[in-house]
């Protein structure tokens, strides 16, 4: 069933960057330099795994957590015309960075004009299918490194490069030459992952995709199909589950989106094949289950997800945490879904916003407090684009 889509343009918003974990790293500096392959041998001291839960001498009392009912206001529309929007990074000044997952460049977007400008071409970026140019993140130390890192699809892989943005150069120019922090991520017409974010640990998730090969996602040899913690520098992180690698979880089939919550955990989107969309809370070392396991399906050895849905009600790809829920991006399903938790519990039923009037939504990036930024995903080849396709909207949320 198609609906029909309303349109609704809005003023734009000046955005705040900071405080965004999902796609931008706002905090103090990192590590920086040197690059690694898929399978790099040193390792790094790290804080403890974002997704570890506290240590408590007794279990503490449950939270009540947010309202079981929510609200999404549609606040403005930030930018429009955008081709094949996929990650987005929240600059200092509150503009946005965007990656055109087809052209393979990155474009800066004026959040008080909406005026969209392209930066650079990421080199190597090889469009097709679901893969190209796909996640970003900002550095941890970016105003004093500048670095951008991207994940993107070339001929032979996936990988992961960081490129210092300098705004002083000619717009087209502002992107220095890749310095690959991390290659051999296997890629596919289908099923790339992409997803990029730095912790609260000030570490870089990777969300992977097991590229239609089943059998990669148990594998854990292999990066398909997985959770990757690694350094700034793409090295694994002391205190992963397995020395020297960066595998941080597995049995996955298709990760699009990582997201915090206010007590550091790590959740996690994923698509489903036939039956079972899910958000799972991430653990180190745990196994998701699939190919042998899709939704709640309670088998011994793999971690059930928290919530699920029909494929075609999600298609999962962004995932935001803000005002003590989820917010979940549905490309099929054309809606945003909302999962209110009191701590790691559901409060009620997941609910759904926004269904079907701005077609295909692809990625939603939190901006502090009550706000997102919701990215639509009509020129991606599977949508059906209108005048003004792809927007970034900003929401009011609760």
């Amino acid at each position: 069933m198609r609906y029909g889509r309303t349109r609704g343009a809005g003023v734009a918003l000046v955005l705040v960057g900071c405080g965004v974990l999902v796609v931008a790293g706002c905090s103090p500096a990192g590590n920086g330099g040197g690059a690694a392959s898929g399978t790099p041998a040193a390792k790094a001291p790290a804080a403890s795994p974002s997704a570890s839960a506290p240590a408590s001498g007794s279990a503490a009392p449950t939270p009540a957590g947010p309202p079981a009912k929510g609200s999404v206001t549609v606040a403005g529309e930030v930018a429009k015309g955008l081709e094949s929007p996929w990650g987005v990074a929240v600059l200092p000044d509150g503009d946005l960075l965007v990656a055109s997952r087809d052209r393979g460049t990155i474009s800066r977007v004026e959040t008080a004009t909406g005026n969209t400008t392209v930066i650079g071409e990421v080199p190597g970026v090889d469009p097709g299918g679901e893969g190209g140019l796909l996640g970003l993140a900002l550095s941890p130390s970016f105003a004093s490194d500048r670095m951008v890192y991207a994940y993107f699809t070339t001929a032979s892989d996936n990988r992961i490069a960081r490129l210092r943005y300098d705004e002083q150069r000619s717009p087209g120019e502002q992107l220095g030459a890749p310095d690959t922090v991390f290659r051999g991520i296997p890629k596919g017409f289908v099923h790339n992952g992409g997803r990029i974010a730095f912790g609260p640990d000030k570490m870089l998730y990777v969300g992977t995709g097991e590229t239609g090969d089943t059998g990669l996602a148990q594998d854990k040899k292999s990066l398909g199909g997985k959770i990757l913690r690694m350094t700034p520098d793409g090295e694994p992180v002391h205190g992963n589950p397995e020395a020297d690698s960066v595998v941080y979880s597995y049995g996955h089939r298709n990760v699009q989106g990582l997201a915090w919550d206010g007590d550091r955990r790590l959740w996690a989107a994923e698509f489903g094949q036939n039956t079972w969309d899910e958000v799972n809370l991430i653990e180190p070392g745990g196994n998701y289950g699939w190919p042998a396991a899709e939704g709640k399906a309670g088998k011994p050895g793999y971690k059930d997800p928290v919530a699920q849905w029909k494929t075609d009600e999600a298609s999962p790809s962004g995932l935001a945490w803000a005002e003590g829920s989820l917010w979940m991006a549905g490309l099929k399903g054309e809606r945003l879904w909302r999962i209110p938790l009191a701590g790691t519990a559901p409060v009620a039923e997941p609910e759904a916003f926004l269904t079907g009037k701005y077609g295909r939504l692809r990625t939603v990036v939190p901006l502090g407090g009550d706000r997102l930024l919701l990215v639509t995903s009509e020129t991606d080849g599977r949508g059906s684009p209108e005048a003004g396709d792809d927007r970034i909207l900003t929401l009011t949320v609760r």
